[in-house]
């Protein structure tokens, strides 16, 4: 047996809620380790949909244990939202099955509102850039966490020390909203929102870093679930339209504080076709009626914002170099029911930069803009795959499609999904079992 990290090998929305959901039932413990609540999944289980943002995938799964890890950031308010909700469907959640990491930093009302400020700023001047972020707070709570001004999740038990946490913290804010041209906020403001949620979320507190190795030596099967996508790494995604985090497998050691050598399978989900939600550069991006059919066929909406998602054909050179960055072992590969009904697929297979051929998406925002597509096409199928449950179920044109796809990303296809059903899965290998 060993551990799984499961990552999105894409910008993100690649149907990662399912797959996990489908690998939790084998787990023990699922483990969520970067991001805040700005990436979301919906789970389907028994007919009834859990939409899920900040919640590890195995919470509403009875016996099993979810923990929120040290590299997430954690809105106490959207937390205990979500909570609430998820009780309201029945899901009980106690700290017998969640566990909240003492040292993970906390998102509070001051940083949501400086996002909103920073985005309609950019939104509003000729020299901003306007990332798309979710308006969160996100982004300036990892700021805050490395400047080392944060405020944990430790800190609410600890009322003694606090005002002077909250007191380094207010210095930096207020500067930044007194330049901004905002008004200042009181300490009397945050102190009150900290301890408002103190009784909430102070049970659920752990030392993450122990619990886990004494489950890890005990031989307890761990899976450890990314939000958003590789493409969205801080460092290795598409610079500065990116998230806050890293968001590759090696975060899953950082994240969680289990060492990278207790890291065993890493199953990089793969979506048949490319999307992108927000700004950001996208070379194989359809604005025509076939990025139009995939994104109706697709249901390319946010789990979380409801934006509508930016659709175009497989990109493999984008993916080939997720497979790197990730050391990803196999993908599982989903949504191939969407290309079901077109005559021609293409798959981008590398750039032309200024007229130069490359094999990767080069680092510059400049030259990211710049690189134009190079395509192979193959013929498509007109049967259905949806549902598709062995390879026998499926057109030898959807066959050749996933072969190709092997061989231009450099990794084998672990699992092929072909519905929203979580049964719907033809498995190549178990990557608890690998």
């Amino acid at each position: 047996m060993t551990n799984v990290v499961v990552i999105g090998s894409q910008w993100g929305d690649e149907g990662k809620g399912k797959i996990v959901d489908w690998l939790s039932e084998r787990a023990d413990i699922v483990v969520r380790f970067q991001g805040g609540h700005n990436a979301g999944h919906t789970l389907v289980i028994d007919g009834t949909s859990y939409k899920l943002s900040l919640l590890p995938s195995g919470v509403v799964r009875p016996g099993k244990m979810a923990v929120i890890g040290n590299g997430v950031v954690v809105d106490p308010h959207a937390l205990i939202a979500e909570i609430d909700k998820l009780e309201k469907q029945g899901v009980k959640i106690s700290p017998e099955n969640l566990r909240i990491a003492d040292n993970a930093t906390l998102i509070l009302s001051l940083h949501r509102e400086l996002d909103g400020i920073r985005e309609d700023a950019a939104s509003n001047s000729n020299s901003g850039v306007k990332i798309g972020t979710t308006r969160r707070g996100i982004g300036p709570a990892y700021e805050d966490k490395v400047g080392r001004r944060a405020i944990r999740v430790m800190d609410l038990a600890d009322l003694d020390t606090l005002p002077g946490k909250v007191e380094r913290l207010l210095t930096h804010h207020n500067a930044l909203r007194r330049g901004l041209g905002e008004s200042e906020i009181t300490h009397d403001a945050i102190m009150q929102e900290l301890t408002s949620v103190a009784d909430r979320v102070l049970p659920f507190r752990e030392t993450i870093w122990l619990m886990l190795d004494k489950e890890r030596r005990r031989g307890a099967r761990i899976l450890f679930e990314g939000a958003q996508g590789s493409l969205l790494d801080i460092d290795h995604g598409t610079y500065p339209f990116v998230t806050s985090s890293n968001t590759v497998a090696g975060q899953a050691a950082a994240g969680s504080g289990m060492g990278p050598g207790s890291l065993g399978y890493i199953l990089g989900i793969t979506k048949a076709y490319t999307t992108r939600v927000g700004e950001g550069p996208f070379p194989t991006e359809l604005n025509d009626e076939i990025g139009q059919f995939l994104g109706e066929k697709g249901h390319e909406f946010g789990t979380v914002t409801g934006r509508k998602r930016r659709c175009g054909w497989f990109d493999a050179a984008l993916v080939r170099q997720s497979v790197a960055t990730n050391g990803i072992t196999g993908i599982a590969l989903t949504k191939l029911d969407v290309l079901d009904g077109l005559d021609e697929l293409k798959i981008c297979v590398g750039y032309t930069l200024d007229g130069k051929e490359i094999d990767h998406l080069p680092a510059s925002q400049g030259q990211q803009a710049r690189v134009e597509p190079v395509y192979i096409t193959l013929e498509g199928w007109k049967e259905s795959t949806v549902g598709a449950r062995s390879w026998a179920d499926l057109p030898a044109q959807a066959i050749k499609y996933v072969r190709q796809v092997e061989e231009l990303i450099g990794a084998p296809v672990a699992l092929l999904s072909t519905s929203p059903e979580r049964d719907d899965t033809i498995l190549v290998t178990d990557p608890f079992e690998d």
